[in-house]
């Protein structure tokens, strides 16, 4: 098995990020998905929007999310744009919830894990979420 490459900066810009990706030497064919966790209501712990903004426009990208399974401002789809508005995604980028027909009801707990339709609409995925 080939070991996975790890790429690190201390320098934490917009502009570090997107060289971090050009140092992968990859091209995202065709349609470009962005995921991204766009932020619980009243919380600032995410990847900000602006902070991201380079990156996804140098890949032509659409910002991709998907509602929670949990209660919130994220489980319900019309919530959940709110919050992209809320929080300015919608306000820099086109924002598909990728799984905006399928509504997790009273906060089930998923035995199989479904992925909403819209990912067909892509051709490739970038992911840029934050870890702790």
């Amino acid at each position: 098995m080939e070991k996975a490459k790890v790429f690190f900066t201390k320098e934490i810009t917009p502009e570090s990020v997107v060289k971090m990706y050009r140092q992968l030497g990859v091209e995202l064919p065709g349609k470009v998905a962005v995921k991204v966790h766009s932020g619980e209501d009243g919380n600032q712990n995410f990847l900000h929007p602006e902070f991201m903004k380079p990156v996804i426009d140098a890949v032509h990208g659409t910002v991709v999310e998907c509602n929670t399974a949990y209660g919130g401002a994220r489980n319900e789809t019309p919530k959940h744009i709110e919050l992209m508005k809320k929080h300015h995604w919608s306000d820099l980028f086109d924002v598909d919830i990728m799984d905006a027909e399928w509504p997790v009801e009273n906060g089930k707990v998923l035995k199989v894990n479904y992925v909403g339709k819209d990912i067909e609409n892509y051709d490739s995925m970038l992911v840029l979420v934050h870890f702790k």
